[in-house]
Formats: C-alpha cells, sequence, structure tokens
C-alpha cells in the first residue's frame, strides 16, 4: 500500500505546524520518499530526537504505507 506525498507532508505539519516541509517521490511508487524538514521544534535537539519526531508524526506509517524515508532535519538558520 503506497501513501500519497500529499498525506505524507499533511501529517508531519500536523505534528509539527510551524515546519517548512518539501516532499519528493524518489521511484515515483509512493513508497519511497526524500523529505527536508525544517522547524524550531528541532533546536538543540541530536539528529537522531529530530528523526524520530518525524517518525512520530507519521503514526506508525513507516514500513507499513510508507517504505523508504530519506531525511534532512534542521532547524531554521
Amino acid at each position: 500500500m503506497a501513501m500519497d506525498a500529499g498525506e505524507l507532508q499533511t501529517l508531519i505539519k500536523e505534528a509539527l505546524p510551524d515546519a517548512h516541509v518539501e516532499i519528493r517521490d524518489l521511484a515515483g511508487d509512493g513508497d519511497h520518499y526524500a523529505a527536508v524538514v525544517i522547524s524550531e521544534s528541532f533546536r538543540g535537539k541530536s539528529r537522531v530526537q529530530q528523526h524520530q519526531m518525524v517518525y512520530q508524526a507519521l503514526k506508525g506509517k513507516m514500513g507499513d504505507e510508507l517504505h523508504a524515508l530519506a531525511l534532512q532535519t534542521s532547524a531554521p538558520e
């Protein structure tokens, strides 16, 4: 089962309302995405903690509806 890029963006924005989110479908199959997420919520957090916040936003869809997600996260400059 594939996931729509819009749904992916919506889930992230619901959890991190201030986030700037860019989603790219890497394979055109709705299963492999790259995401850039920039949020003030990430300030002071390690890269692992930032990625965990994004995975939590996906509400268990990672590994089910979404097979692969290459993440690039940061706080705004």
